[in-house]
């Protein structure tokens, strides 16, 4: 059974955040893990690659461009990630376009991931769904998390019956034991669905996002322990959790915890703290009929120190209160390292 939340394709920031033209400038570029030679096709592109490294992103490309040119798939992999994340260089999706369709035609994993997303996405590449779904399949199979979740949600918007999901789930399932939180997510509301429902794994799995800081992740456990759906019922934790995603500005949550400070619930009462929380929400376009009687029952003098409370809020003048209680809570305390889950 299909789940909306689930299936909004991810695309990818194939083209990132421009960097400045300054070789050896400070750049934000890829994290450590990021960089590794299995990125660029298995192997490093010598001295490109240690430039690379190093953040000399234009010596890099000096480097790098000839053996690409050549027909080298290591180096055509890396000056396609220089251009897409505008390293050293103006950003250009057309050439970074091109490098990652040659790496991926030569079978590097991150080139075919990256040519399906610009394959989808039409603007750099011609609009492709047939070749972009045989390429992301390929990235996956070969072992790349990401494209193993995003070939996972384009099976299940493909599926014509269970088997397709359950094989979708598969890929679900791999990208998350790589600690891939946008999976565990996915897969915990997969393990949900049908007849057999596991609600305890399912638990599990969304703990393991939500301890990576994923907001959705975060809202969903914190609702199951506040609600009680598989397993204890916990509500300081699931208020914990709730707050945490809202203090980090997701407007589900800040609406959720409203009802929390308005109810009661996993926390001592508090009309003016459901009312600054609301506030925030609905100033995001979010309305809620509870909410909005719940404005209509205050004074101005109420609604006065509310606005405040919210102003507070806004500056990040708000520890999260539950943070303690939530990161302590029995649905959050799983391994943080899922290489022992490795098949």
């Amino acid at each position: 059974m299909r789940n909306d939340r689930l299936f909004a394709l991810l695309i990818l920031a194939a083209l990132a955040t421009p960097a400045p033209a300054q070789d050896g400038g400070q750049v934000t570029g890829p994290q450590a893990s990021e960089v590794a030679p299995s990125r660029f096709g298995g192997r490093e592109p010598d001295q490109a690659y240690g430039a690379y490294q190093r953040g000399l992103y234009i010596t890099a490309l000096k480097l790098a461009l000839p053996r690409a040119e050549a027909g080298d798939k290591a180096a055509q992999t890396l000056v396609a990630e220089i251009y897409a994340r505008g390293l050293g260089v103006r950003r250009d999706g057309a050439e970074a376009a091109r490098w990652y369709e040659a790496a991926a035609e030569q079978g590097v994993p991150e080139a075919q991931f990256q040519t399906a997303l610009m394959l989808i996405d039409g603007e750099f590449l011609p609009r492709d769904r047939t070749r972009a779904y045989e390429l992301m399949q390929a990235a996956a199979d070969a072992g790349n998390p990401m494209a193993q979740f995003n070939f996972g949600q384009m099976m299940i918007d493909e599926a014509g019956n269970e088997a397709d999901e359950r094989e979708a789930q598969v890929y679900f399932e791999r990208a998350a034991r790589t600690g891939l939180p946008d999976a565990q997510y996915a897969l915990a509301l997969m393990l949900i669905e049908g007849e057999e429902p596991d609600f305890d794994a399912a638990r599990t799995w969304l703990a393991r996002a939500a301890q990576q800081n994923f907001d959705t992740a975060q809202v969903e456990l914190g609702s199951w322990l506040v609600e009680g759906i598989g397993g204890t019922r916990d509500m300081e934790a699931g208020f914990g959790w709730i707050e945490l995603a809202a203090t980090g500005g997701n407007v589900a949550a800040r609406n959720r915890l409203a009802k929390l400070y308005w109810a009661g619930m996993g926390v001592e009462g508090d009309p003016i703290a459901a009312a600054a929380w609301y506030m925030l929400a609905k100033r995001e376009g979010l309305v809620d009929p509870v909410m909005e009687d719940h404005l209509a029952g205050l004074t101005e003098a109420e609604l006065d120190e509310a606005g405040s409370r919210m102003a507070q809020l806004e500056q990040g003048g708000s520890r999260p209160a539950g943070l303690q209680e939530a990161g302590s809570a029995e649905a959050g305390s799983v391994e943080e390292n899922d290489a022992q889950d490795q098949p």
